[in-house]
């Protein structure tokens, strides 16, 4: 079992930058590909970005590519969504998960986090 919390999100002006935080509960946290997902109001879920488990592969929705850095650290069991250049379109509930395979499919995922709110104003 994972739990996972995120946090990190707010309210930010277009062009800014917002740095997100998914902490993973157990000791397991290494043998996980992690992704971040978001949804925003109306909208189905969407995939945003995908570490795998030693943080040496990484993909990302042509959408944020060039904007967002995923990057991992399994000592303190943490992923994170550095996300700069921020737009109005990418407000948005965001979700980390746990997958023991690395995918963009958020059918794939086995653990979910409760989400953390990103709204970026104009």
């Amino acid at each position: 079992q994972v739990q996972l919390v995120e946090s990190g999100g707010g309210l930010v002006q277009a062009g800014g930058s917002l740095r997100l935080s998914c902490a993973a509960s157990g000791r397991t946290f290494s043998t996980y590909t992690m992704g971040w997902f978001r949804q925003a109001p109306g909208k189905e879920r969407e995939f945003v970005s995908v570490i795998g488990r030693d943080g040496s592969r990484t993909y990302y929705a042509d959408s944020v590519k060039g904007r967002v850095t995923i990057s991992r650290d399994n000592a303190k069991n943490t992923v994170y969504l550095q996300m700069n250049s921020l737009k109005p379109e990418d407000t948005a509930v965001y979700y980390c998960a746990a997958s023991q395979i690395t995918t963009t499919r958020s059918n794939s995922y086995d653990y979910w986090g409760r989400g953390t709110q990103v709204t970026v104003s104009s």
